[in-house]
């Protein structure tokens, strides 16, 4: 027996939880060595488990992001390379899916982003067919924002229970047509009009505990808790901001792209419109994120102790990742669609069954060996043709076992417009998928601030040969047909994401 059935004899068949948020950057964590970050909750997941400390997202974007985790696949297999495009195939390879048809009931409490959202969407609930398509028997669907009747969740029940329905509407109207455009910055966000136990994240959190709680069916569970922030606006409470002093933040990679700049990222830098943001600017809106995200680390204490209120928290795999992370004014750019640090790396912390004595790996992972993990502590089939490793006895292996700080010797990250990244244990290189032509590389020993972009170096032409050949071979299977599919789509709304130009549309 391999030390990882070991653990699993010992106890009951485990329940699995994973923690979901939307646009949490790897670095902002107690854990990862941030002391301005509040997360004791996080901290204590790392605490009893291990951090993995490279992991990076298959795609700086939600739905890729999201698609790659539950089918695991690479972008350019699932089809899915912008927001709101096309559809992931529900009826595809589901993790979620073969967890269920192993014993285990399945539920989702929050954003899923599993298909296409647009403005006439109705109710969450009028889809949820289309999540237990995926898999999931249990659903409580949450929307990134509830910006009007036409396109509602039950987090927009709760508020217009309790009279609040319009104050939140009014909210996410202004950052809609104000931030969300560029008129205004994120530093000028205001803290969330409600009191902090109706805040979207604390309503999930609170959803998902009382879940736990009540749960009583004999068969092990395999949740899912999928946060809506820290992703924009940066609502966070005004209580939550308190906490934090602007001149304690670590301050943003001020210096521009270096040149020769990328299409994508020359696309991003006039998007996000930071060629005037100053240092205090920077401060503010880092306060403004971190906040959020320690109101998001007080949502998974609450779901630590509902699972430790039920006597299973020493049960249960507890597994913490983000879809992607958030630039945050590096190289004045914010949100996400590049292939930068800030933008790619993602938490990942497991802790299994009864814990473990904290340890770390700089070995490099992603998404798709989440999917692998998640499938293989459920004892579930995995997922034909997927590249994903599980990582789980890695885990129960310990820091002193052979490989422990071993990874993969590449991960890669593709996003819409067909650019594709792949990034091995000192480079990084970016390129335009179709054509294969190099547009970034940064040798992230030497220059771990991606501060020059060596595509055009000639002392580098035999590296750039190399990771052509030998990494991008492998990775651009392209499917053809799904290709095809989302050039149409993105032919015919160039401005590639529906919901939002929709939304938009409706405010002018």
């Amino acid at each position: 027996m391999t030390e990882l059935e070991e653990r699993m004899a010992m106890t009951d068949r485990p329940n699995i939880v994973l923690i979901f948020p939307d646009q949490h950057r790897g670095d902002t964590m107690g854990c990862a060595g941030n002391p301005a970050a509040q997360t004791p909750n996080l901290d204590r997941l790392a605490a009893e488990g291990v951090l993995f400390e490279r992991c990076l997202t298959n795609s700086p974007l939600c739905m890729p992001a999201r698609a790659s985790l539950i089918t695991g696949q690479h972008v350019n297999r699932h089809g899915i390379w912008g927001n709101n495009m096309v559809e992931p195939d529900r009826y595809g390879p589901s993790h979620v899916r073969n967890i269920r048809d192993s014993g285990f009931h399945t539920a989702i409490f929050g954003k899923t982003h599993l298909y296409a959202n647009h403005k006439n969407d109705g109710h969450t609930r009028d889809h949820a067919h289309k999540l237990k398509d995926w898999g999931y028997e249990t659903s409580h669907e949450l929307r990134d924002v509830v910006p009007s009747s036409r396109c509602n969740c039950y987090y927009a029940d709760f508020l217009e229970e309790r009279g609040r329905l319009r104050l939140y509407q009014d909210y996410t109207r202004l950052w809609w047509t104000t931030g969300f455009r560029g008129l205004s910055h994120p530093w000028e966000d205001p803290p969330s009009p409600l009191p902090t136990d109706e805040h979207i994240d604390m309503y999930c959190a609170d959803k998902a505990a009382a879940w736990i709680r009540d749960y009583e069916a004999e068969n092990p569970f395999y949740l899912q808790v999928c946060f809506t922030g820290p992703h924009t606006p940066f609502d966070s409470p005004a209580e939550y901001r308190d906490r934090f002093n602007p001149e304690e933040m670590p301050l943003a990679i001020m210096d521009p792209p270096a040149a020769p700049v990328s299409p994508q990222v020359e696309r991003q830098v006039k998007a996000g419109r930071l060629q005037n943001m100053t240092e205090s600017h920077s401060r503010v809106m880092r306060t403004y994120y971190y906040a959020k995200v320690a109101l998001i680390d007080h949502g998974v204490g609450m779901v630590i102790q509902a699972l430790q209120d039920k006597g299973i928290l020493d049960n249960t795999w507890i597994i913490y990742t983000s879809d992607h992370g958030d630039m945050l004014g590096d190289h004045r750019l914010n949100q996400k669609l590049v292939f930068y640090q800030g933008a790619v790396d993602v938490p990942l912390i497991i802790r299994p069954p009864g814990k473990v004595p904290a340890w770390r790996t700089r070995g490099l992972t992603d998404h798709l060996d989440v999917s692998a993990t998640l499938l293989d502590i459920a004892g579930a089939p995995p997922l034909a043709d997927s590249p994903g490793h599980s990582l789980a006895a890695k885990v129960v292996a310990g820091p002193t076992a052979p490989g422990a700080q071993q990874g993969k010797d590449v991960v890669f990250s593709e996003v819409e417009r067909y650019y594709a990244m792949a990034r091995d244990e000192r480079y990084k290189m970016a390129i335009n998928a179709i054509s294969r032509q190099p547009l970034e590389l940064y040798d992230l020993v030497e220059d771990p601030q991606e501060q020059r972009n060596l595509v055009h170096e000639p002392g580098l032409s035999g590296v750039r040969e190399e990771m052509l050949h030998a990494y991008f071979d492998q990775l651009l299977g392209l499917d053809q047909e799904k290709l095809d599919s989302y050039k149409e789509a993105l032919k015919a709304k160039p401005d590639t994401d529906t919901f939002v130009t929709d939304l938009i549309s409706q405010f002018r």
